[in-house]
Order: structure tokens, then C-alpha cells, then sequence
């Protein structure tokens, strides 16, 4: 049976301006927990270029084929197998583990928000003093889309009814401090999306 190897143009098109934006945090990690890793294409690229880097995928039940058809066709020895996560879960990880990075890309604007409340009361399972959290997607600052085209984004998201939308930055940086995590950068990202990095304080 021949495997149906998912795509992402979007991970496509950002995979590279991605990793050139957290090039200093990956070059100095072991490790990293992906959450919602998609299509794999985010996990494959990077481990291409840090053999160093064992980058754990995980996702929903749903995605697990698709994902697991796309590492087995990549055959990449430093990306590891998915393991199920929801966000929801009462326990993240199959075994105990903590990572010098936790990772999501386009991920907080498809939730729903009481999955984002969730998302960042977990962390403290998966994470240690000095783990860095990358964030990847787009937000609204002070209320304000960052282009007209993000706010007819959130339409379509809201159309969806199942909570997704586009995220307040500040509401967002407030889960991450109370979770124990600091604002180190915001970058700013080609197609109105962001790059923000968090540390963890505690």
C-alpha cells in the first residue's frame, strides 16, 4: 500500500524564514517537543539542518497517519516518533520527559480559547528552568489586526464555530507569565504572522 504523504503550502512557504528567526534557539538545544506537528514538514526541515536536535512530533489522534506516513517516508533518524497529544489531556507525554524546547506553529488561532488556557497550564509538564517556548502564527495587538487581511482571516476562523480565532497577543503573554514564562522576542514574520519566544522563569 503506497503512504499519502501530506502538504502544507503554508509550511512550504515559511519553513525556511522560521528557521533562520529561532536559528539561535536551535543551535543550542538537544531537544524539542512539537505540538501539532501537521503535516511534519516543520520537524523534517529542521532536523535536516540540526543533526544534532532530536525534535519529538506529536498531534491529535486525527493527523497521527498522515504524520506517520511523512517521517517514515522521510526516514530521519533525530526526528522521533509522534505520540498523541491533546491539549486537553490530563498527562502530555506517554513517559515523563522535559525539553529545551517546546515549539507549535499555526496552532493558537485554530483552538479554541479554552484549549489555549489549556495549552499553557500543561507546559509545566513538559518543560524545565530555561526551556524555550516558540510560538509561531498570527495575533492582534492592542484589540488591532496587524493587516485587513488578518481581520478577514478571523472572520473566516469565527465562521467555523468551534472557537477558533485570532488571538490578543497581550492575553496571550499573560497565559505565558503565569505558566512561568517570559517574553524574550516578538518578531515580526512575513504573510502578517508572528514569531514570539518565551522562557521559562521558574
Amino acid at each position: 500500500m503506497s503512504l499519502t504523504i501530506p502538504f502544507s503550502a503554508a509550511c512550504e512557504r515559511n519553513k525556511d524564514v522560521i528557521l533562520q528567526t529561532i536559528d539561535p534557539v536551535l543551535n543550542t538545544a538537544n531537544s524539542v517537543l512539537e505540538i501539532g506537528s501537521g503535516t511534519g514538514q516543520h520537524a523534517i526541515h529542521f532536523a535536516k539542518h540540526y543533526p544534532h536536535l532530536y525534535w519529538q512530533t506529536s498531534d491529535q489522534a486525527k493527523y497521527m497517519q498522515g504524520l506517520n506516513s511523512q517521517l517514515e517516508n522521510a526516514n530521519r533518524d533525530n526526528v522521533l516518533a509522534p505520540f498523541e497529544l491533546n491539549v486537553n489531556q490530563t498527562v502530555w507525554c506517554p513517559k515523563p520527559n522535559s525539553y529545551d524546547v517546546i515549539y507549535t506553529a499555526n496552532t493558537m488561532h485554530i483552538m479554541s480559547w479554552s484549549d489555549v488556557e489549556a495549552f499553557f497550564a500543561g507546559l509545566e509538564q513538559v518543560s524545565k528552568k530555561d526551556t524555550t517556548l516558540v510560538v509561531y502564527g498570527p495575533f492582534k495587538y492592542n484589540g488591532k489586526f496587524t493587516s485587513p487581511s488578518n481581520g478577514e482571516f478571523d472572520q473566516t476562523l469565527r465562521a467555523r464555530g468551534v472557537g477558533s480565532a485570532i488571538r490578543d497577543f497581550e492575553a496571550v503573554d499573560q497565559l505565558a507569565g503565569t505558566a512561568g514564562f517570559g517574553l524574550i522576542a516578538d518578531h515580526k514574520m512575513p504573510a502578517n504572522n508572528q514569531c514570539l519566544v518565551w522562557r521559562a522563569q521558574i
